[in-house]
């Protein structure tokens, strides 16, 4: 009989723990900014994704939850996607908080150059792509289509971005109309950007992605806050490339084609370039190959603070930055170009 008991108190026991829900997931307010392209999942267990969702890298999502107190996983909120609660591994981003103060290159405290908000401090993020890495994921853009071993773009960073902080300062006065079309991607349909001859003829080679009108969405988005012309934007953004890519750091990138860089070593290469210290105001996006599974290098994102104005070097703007304790991507493939 004693036994009996024991037997029928054990199975409640085991049909509670069966009816018991999972455990809590853990509130976080913020958002959520994506480092790299990650699988945005309906379902950690099975890994749903429907629609194919990708994160966008430096988009930042909102966040909802943590899937438990040290997370593996963090849920955030996708316009378009549906559902749009969608799961992502803790590595593909950071957790910026309300106040704007994000756990990325720069603190989230300054305005734009001029068209933005102002508020004592002018802090970027550069963001520099390894454009052979960046295509083997967009094999399909013209640039990647066109995209030749002795073109400028296999040897050289590619200027991906000059942004402005806090990141959400975006599309200053640009008209609903002109902000949905770009938040939608239909960058053809966006005001073209009119530059000088010798201007245009250098953004058309250090950022290929003009091909796909991406100097009209960079415009649009981030120039806008930036100061009052497209000159003036593009200008800036081109002189602090022209030093990035007549540094050591390019020179460890152009050397170690098909090879492994780790982000300790492009760090190094960063404070060998312009200073000790820089390399802690540097983190490192990479991308995975679709075809293969191959970790390669997609980006780097570099804190900048201070006006742009040709009288301070890239290592001056680099040291007003805040460091970051995040170094990004621990390693990645220096992919050569063509789809491999």
């Amino acid at each position: 009989m004693q036994a009996a008991s024991f037997i029928g108190f054990s199975a409640a026991l085991a049909i509670l723990a069966l009816a018991a829900p999972a455990a809590a997931e853990v509130r976080l307010d913020g958002f959520f900014v994506a480092q790299d392209e990650c699988a945005a999942t309906q379902s950690i267990r099975t890994g749903a994704n429907p629609g194919g969702i990708v994160t966008e890298i430096g988009r930042a999502y909102d966040m909802l939850a943590a899937n438990k107190e040290t997370p593996s996983h963090y849920l955030i909120r996708v316009p378009g996607a549906a559902p749009d609660r969608r799961w992502v591994g803790v590595g593909c981003g950071v957790h910026a908080l309300v106040s704007g103060q994000p756990s990325v290159p720069v603190p989230a405290t300054g305005g734009g150059h001029g068209g933005g908000m102002q508020t004592g401090r002018v802090d970027y993020v550069l963001a520099a792509s390894w454009q052979p890495g960046f295509c083997e994921t967009r094999p399909n853009k013209v640039e990647c289509e066109t995209q030749t071993g002795d073109r400028f773009d296999a040897s050289h960073f590619s200027l991906h971005g000059l942004w402005p902080q806090p990141r959400s300062n975006v599309y200053c006065q640009v008209a609903p109309e002109i902000a949905a079309a770009d938040k939608a991607g239909r960058w053809e349909d966006l005001p073209e950007v009119a530059l000088p001859q010798e201007v245009r003829a250098e953004l058309d080679t250090v950022m290929p992605g003009t091909a796909s009108h991406l100097d009209r969405h960079e415009w649009i988005k981030h120039g806008t806050c930036y100061g009052d012309t497209m000159e003036e934007y593009y200008a800036d953004s081109l002189a602090v490339m022209r030093d990035l890519n007549a540094s050591a750091v390019r020179d460890l990138f152009a050397e170690n084609i098909g090879a492994t860089l780790t982000s300790g070593q492009i760090r190094e290469a960063f404070d060998e370039a312009f200073g000790p210290g820089a390399g802690s105001r540097v983190r490192v996006a990479c991308v995975t190959d679709p075809s293969n599974g191959r970790r390669l290098i997609g980006e780097l994102t570099i804190g900048l603070s201070g006006e742009i104005d040709g009288e301070k070097s890239l290592a001056e703007l680099i040291f007003a930055a805040a460091p970051t304790s995040d170094a990004g991507c621990p390693r990645g493939i220096v992919d050569a170009a063509g789809l491999q």
